[in-house]
């Protein structure tokens, strides 16, 4: 388990699709300051467990549980409230408007409910130099490379002051330099007790960058343990690890 609090748990959450199980008794754990991975192959489930956490998808059973308490039953928008922001697989970006303008609108949003007072221009520069971004900030996102445009999702789901951050494959389409320059990013975040679930394909950069990692194959949790664990793993090994290191030989 990880070291930090723990602030987010699934309990034995179990997803069905007409007769098909997607995710099957699944328990996983995140923890403040924190950054935990969810790997597997292609249809293992990750994303639907992402989609039970943020409210989008209802589990036949379990619970999701939030500093302890029972959020199984809310909606996605009470669950952002209480401090859940994520990022997509497909980009969901405004293409014609700017990079600044695609991270204003989430704060925008944010102090439209009420539970925050902030100056909206301070906070967009403080989030967009905290991402790097200021250099492309008045760029549109429809004229940038998708690796920067994946780091503009992030800087959106910071302008809610997330306590958990739910990244979905965020290093798809990034440059070795841009994937280096996120794991920095990333790290510093933690390092200020955000709790990180990166769901991600780039191997290396998660057994960089994770406390804890989760393995789900089939939609079953195979393994959760540290890197080290899990790289020696037989099950991650037979499932995953070795049909990924076979395919970058």
């Amino acid at each position: 388990m990880p070291e930090g609090k723990t602030l987010l748990e699934t309990r034995g959450i179990t997803v069905r699709f007409g007769g098909n199980t997607a995710v099957d008794d699944v328990h996983v754990a995140m923890a403040e300051g924190e950054i935990t991975g969810l790997i597997g192959p292609n249809g293992a489930g990750k994303t639907t467990v992402f989609n039970t956490i943020t409210g989008l998808q209802k589990p036949a059973s379990g619970r999701v549980l939030l500093d302890g308490d029972d959020i199984t039953g809310l909606s996605p928008s009470k669950r952002a409230r209480r401090g859940m922001a994520r990022t997509f697989q497909r980009l969901e970006l405004f293409l014609s408007l700017s990079v600044r303008d695609n991270v204003r609108v989430a704060g925008d949003i944010l102090r439209s409910t009420g539970r925050e007072r902030f100056d909206l221009d301070e906070r967009t520069d403080q989030v967009l130099e905290r991402t790097g971004l200021t250099d492309i900030a008045d760029r549109d996102v429809s004229d940038i490379p998708i690796g920067r445009a994946r780091v503009v999702e992030v800087a959106r789901a910071l302008m809610t002051s997330p306590r958990l951050l739910l990244l979905d494959e965020p290093a798809s389409g990034q440059t070795e330099g841009e994937t280096a320059v996120f794991a920095e990013m990333l790290t510093g975040l933690a390092a200020e007790g955000l709790a990180v679930c990166l769901v991600e394909h780039d191997l290396p950069l998660v057994m960089k960058l994770c406390s804890t990692i989760h393995v789900l194959d089939y939609g079953a949790l195979i393994a959760s343990g540290t890197p080290a664990e899990i790289r020696e793993s037989p099950e991650v090994i037979a499932a995953y690890i070795g049909t990924e290191e076979a395919a970058h030989e």
